[in-house]
């Protein structure tokens, strides 16, 4: 096995070297503090490797991104949503019986408990789809003691699976409905995953949902796109809350509270905001082009480049496609969608951003596709929720089929005050 040599104090320590399936290669250091008494500093852990995972693969350099092995690509054509969700908390894609019995868990356990929808009442109007999302998903560990467990079994941990997934899309349209003053619609036990959402979001009385099957798979490659990105904030939450034994429930619940920030899951979010502005401060592309490059203008160009790749987003490449298809089907009359396509155009021929490889990103295109769906600003992160969940439930189930599970403990390097004393309050 090849070894890595620290040179420290005139003494070498040897630490094993880790390879992965794709040739990733990393130093493990789990040994370092008791053999050297050092540790490592890696702010916002950039460079730290918090586990093995056989889950997902990004290469950011390439624009590779896989689940399972398989290209992301090959998935948003040819998969359902479902099936990703399987493939990537069990492993393999669904055969058919599987699929079955996967597809027939998500219809029984799509109703949530009718006493739950008091805590809806108990929210305010102004109350973020967000914050609603995180505290239902949280509550569903005392109504659903059935699949509740707070260590990891087997036998439990498939039926809370399937509860996660199928109730987060029945919660999501109904903390919609109740922003909006309007009853809330259940689900209907004959419609898909993407179609049943759409349905509880908007059927009403005075306007009954019309399916439109683009618009539904649209959805439903958004959510395939969304659903594991390796390590990432919310995911690597997950884990974190996961390795001290808590449920999934709290651990998913976590997860949701992390991906709410602008800098996560928040950021399709401010692509729309950001077009609102440009739309309201009656901004040319040129000017907003230009600010963009002008280190000391407050304005802020979002939905472009991307912190692992440094090529052009799998992702994005796929829902540029969908967002074009959609365009041209429904014929969109939005000033918002025209300035976006506007500001990409000029992006891509732009020096500038070609050679800083800031292409549009995943969020850029999510954000404009959500609209054309017709969901609200408000509701993108808690559309990034939805996908992302089985990724997460994926991340929490490989950990605690690791043994021994491990507490996530990070150490620190302390910058404070050396030792001092208490001084009375008379003398202070």
């Amino acid at each position: 096995m090849e070894k890595a040599t620290l040179i420290f104090n005139g003494k070498k320590h040897e630490m094993p070297m880790v390879k992965g399936t794709e040739n990733e290669t990393a130093i493990d250091i789990s040994q370092l503090r008791q053999e050297t008494g050092l540790i490592t500093l890696d702010v916002g852990y950039q460079n730290t490797g918090a586990c093995t995972s056989s889950i997902t693969f990004i290469d950011g350099d390439k624009g590779i991104l896989r689940y399972r092995g398989i290209p992301i690509e090959e998935l948003a054509e040819k998969a359902s949503f479902t099936e990703v969700a399987y493939l990537l908390i069990y492993g393999d894609l669904p055969n058919k019986e599987e699929q079955q019995i996967f597809s027939q868990r998500l219809t029984q356990n799509s109703m949530i408990h009718e006493e739950m929808l008091r805590f809806f009442d108990g929210f305010p109007p102004t109350a973020h789809p967000m914050a609603i999302l995180a505290t239902m998903v949280n509550s569903m560990s005392v109504y659903y003691t059935d699949y509740y467990t707070e260590d990891f079994q087997a036998e439990t941990f498939d039926l809370m699976a399937a509860s996660l997934i199928s109730r987060i899309r029945t919660i999501a349209a109904y903390s919609y409905k109740h922003s909006i003053g309007h009853p809330h619609v259940y689900p209907k036990r004959d419609l898909k995953y993407a179609s049943n959402f759409l349905y509880m979001m908007f059927d009403s009385p005075v306007n009954p949902y019309v399916p439109d099957p683009d618009i539904e798979r649209a959805l439903s490659i958004l959510l395939i796109l969304h659903a594991d990105h390796e390590q990432n904030c919310s995911t690597s939450t997950v884990r974190l809350v996961g390795s001290s034994m808590a449920n999934l429930y709290a651990s998913i619940c976590a997860g949701i509270c992390a991906l709410w920030g602008p800098l996560h899951g928040g950021a399709n979010q401010k692509v729309i905001e950001m077009l609102e502005q440009i739309k309201n401060d009656r901004l040319t592309i040129r000017q907003c082009i230009e600010s963009a490059k002008d280190k000391n203008s407050k304005f802020r160009l979002f939905g472009f480049g991307h912190r692992v790749y440094k090529n052009y987003d799998p992702r994005a490449k796929v829902l540029k496609e969908y967002c074009e298809k959609i365009f041209k089907k429904c014929n969109y009359q939005d000033q918002l969608i025209n300035i976006a396509m506007e500001l990409e155009d000029a992006t891509l021929k732009d020096p500038f951003f070609i050679e800083r490889k800031l292409y549009p990103n995943v969020d850029f295109y999510s954000g404009i596709l959500y609209r054309m769906i017709g969901i609200p600003t408000d509701m993108f992160t808690v559309m990034f929720a939805i996908g992302r969940l089985p990724g997460m439930i994926a991340q929490w189930k490989e950990m605690h089929d690791t043994v021994p599970l491990k507490i996530g403990r990070p150490r620190q390097i302390y910058t404070g005050n050396n030792l001092r004393h208490y001084v009375p309050m008379e003398e202070r």
